[in-house]
Order: C-alpha cells, then structure tokens, then sequence
C-alpha cells in the first residue's frame, strides 16, 4: 500500500500565488497558533487549578453547626461575597475569641489567688528541691514536675510558651497536687495537704466550667460557620473560574475555528492523484479515527450520513476545504497511529487490518461503496 506522503508541511506549496507572500501568510498563522498554544496552555493550568480544588472538596465532610438549616446555609451563601472578606471575618473572630479567653485566664487566676493563698499551699509553690531534699528517686517517680510558680510564669507569658486556654492551666493545677500525692505517703502531711487543696480547688473549677464550656462550644460552632463560609466562597470563586475558562475556551475554538478557515480558503486544490493518495490514507485509520474522518465530511455535507452501516464518500463531490481538512487530520492520525503500533497484538492487528481493506478496494474507486467498521 501507498504510502500518505502529500506534502502537508510544506507551506510553499499549500498556497496559490508568489511562494514568498506564502511564506508571509504561513509566518503570520504560525504567530497566531503560537499565540493560541500560549493561551491553551495557561488555561489548562486553570482547569487543573479547578480540579484540584473540586477534588480536596469531595474527599472532605463538610460540617454543619448545630441547628443549621437549608435555608440558613442559602442565607449564608447569599452573603459570602469573597474569599478575602471571609479572612477578614476569621481574623476579627479569632481576635474576639482570644479576648473571651483572656477573661475566662483572669477569672481563673481569682481561683488560682484563693488556693494559693491559703496557709497549706506554701509546699507547692516552688519547684521541688530535689537535691537539697535528698530526693533521688523523684525523677523516676514523677514524670512532669510542676509547682505554682511555674504556672504563674506561663500565665503572664506573651509568647508561645504562654497558655492558649483555661484547661491547660487547670490541668497544671492538678498535677502540683497530683505529684505530691503520688510521691508522698497518704498519711503524710504532705499528701493531706495536696488532697484538701485539690478538693478545694475542684470545687471552684466546677463553678467556672459552665462559662468555659459555653466559650469552648461558642468557639467550636463559630469556626465551623467560618469553614463552611470559606467553602462557599471558594466554591463561589472557582464557579465563576469554571465559567470564566467556559468563554476562553469558547474564544479559542472560534479563533482555531477562524485560522483554520483562513488556511484552507487558501489551499490549492488537490490533484486527482492526491485525492487517490488520501482515499487510500483514510483505509489505514484506526475504527475510531475512520468515524471522525467521516464526521468532517458530514460537517459541510449534511446530507452525508457518517453513522451509517454504508456510506457512499466521493473524493470528487467534496470542497477542497473539507478534503483539506481530511488531510491534516489523516496525517496527524497516522503518526500517532504509527507512534503506538507497537503496544497492537499481532491478532488484533490482522483482524483489523483485514477489515480495512475490505474498506480499501471500494473507496478507492470514486463514487464506490464504502464498508464502513462496525
């Protein structure tokens, strides 16, 4: 069989005329595809952009707060204008939450006065004195040592070292009573003494806890709201992304759609023996490439039936732009073709090259039936 050899990149000879104005005209569609390439590439990055964020959103649970509903979830989307406003909002949030908090460390600090003061606590309010006490074995006993000095450092700290709520600072507490009742004897003035003060302590806890757990779950429902508002606006912002890339691509297709009309009212016609040649070509395409052939002469023929068990292809009765059209994609379908003829089964690839040339000895003739693969 022929090989498709027509000389599709050769610009010179594509176009009627002066081979120098041709070699202009060529230069200027060369511009404006590389142009397009560009565009093309910046908005598959956008497309990927949109996929990576559509993908995170659909391995995540979206929590809903506590006496929600559908119609407050609309109201709350109907106000998300922007990603940037929902970062404002957050920022404001936590600042607000942090000063709850700090009140709460200052109630908490009148508890902390009252134990402290009380005649028993003077045992804990320094670290342990364990070389001046002869206390070899406190380490091995006790894992964290803690003391009232110790936590009123970390209260009054600015940094990170400070605490970031009441419940770390409780749980302090606890362990500088806990520590001298694990490592002194029960009947040990020591023990007693850690044991009264942790029950007094307890005690004045369990009368702060109720506005500790109402700020804890205040501030658990406030940022789940600010998640869910920020996945709104993302989604909101990568929605108006999806159409905005919608119409660039739309855009792209018209101009590819433009150039490609351009190049081919410029074609010259193709010889007798090239429209043979391409008859042949189109018997090598792959069943799936064969149908997308026949589709492009059904796009400037409506009364070609490409879906058909038979059809009837005239190389002679179609416009140069559609045998034009034929050509360039009847090359690129061959070298790709050619590109993965390795990875075919040696049956597979008999089988089908048997079919084609039932296709082959028929369009091969003008006007002649052609079998199409089913």
């Amino acid at each position: 069989m022929e090989a498709f050899d027509a000389p599709i990149s050769e610009a010179v000879n594509v176009f009627t005329g002066n081979p120098d104005g041709a070699l202009v005209q060529m230069e200027g569609f060369k511009h404006r595809v590389d142009n397009i390439i560009s565009k093309v590439d910046k908005l598959e990055q956008k497309v990927h952009d949109i996929e990576i964020f559509y993908s995170s959103v659909n391995e995540k649970q979206t929590y809903v707060p506590k006496g929600s509903s559908a119609t407050k979830d609309k109201d709350k989307e109907k106000h998300v204008s922007s990603i940037k406003k929902q970062q404002q909002d957050t920022s404001h949030r936590e600042s607000a939450a942090s000063k709850r908090m700090q009140d709460l460390m200052r109630h908490f600090g009148t508890i902390l006065r009252q134990i402290t003061q009380h005649k028993w606590a003077w045992p804990f309010m320094q670290p342990v004195d364990v070389e001046g006490l002869g206390l070899n074995d406190y380490y091995e006993v006790i894992d964290k040592p803690m003391d009232f000095s110790t936590i009123k450092n970390q209260m009054e700290a600015k940094d990170a070292a400070g605490y970031k709520n009441v419940r770390e600072i409780c749980a302090d507490v606890r362990l500088v009573f806990k520590n001298a009742m694990k490592y002194n004897d029960e009947k040990s003035d020591v023990h007693v003494m850690a044991k009264t003060l942790l029950a007094k302590f307890e005690e004045k806890w369990l009368q702060l806890l109720p506005k500790v757990t109402e700020e804890e779950e205040r501030r658990e429902e406030e940022e789940a709201e600010a998640q869910l508002a920020m996945q709104l606006a993302q989604e909101a912002a990568h929605a108006k992304m999806a159409r905005d890339l919608s119409n660039e691509l739309y855009e792209v297709d018209m101009h590819l759609e433009e150039l490609r009309e351009m190049v081919v009212r410029r074609c010259r016609k193709l010889s007798t023996e090239e429209k043979r040649k391409l008859g042949v070509a189109l018997t090598r395409l792959s069943p799936e490439d064969l149908s997308k052939a026949l589709a492009i002469v059904a796009e400037n023929n409506p009364s070609f039936q490409s879906n058909v068990e038979e059809v009837d292809l005239d190389m002679d009765a179609q416009s140069e732009s559609t045998l034009w059209r034929l050509k360039f994609f009847v090359k690129e379908a061959l070298e790709v073709q050619g590109k993965n003829s390795g990875t075919i089964d040696g049956n597979e690839k008999h089988s089908n090259n048997k079919r084609k040339k039932e296709i082959c000895d028929a369009i091969a003739k003008t006007s002649k039936k052609t079998k199409k693969p089913t």
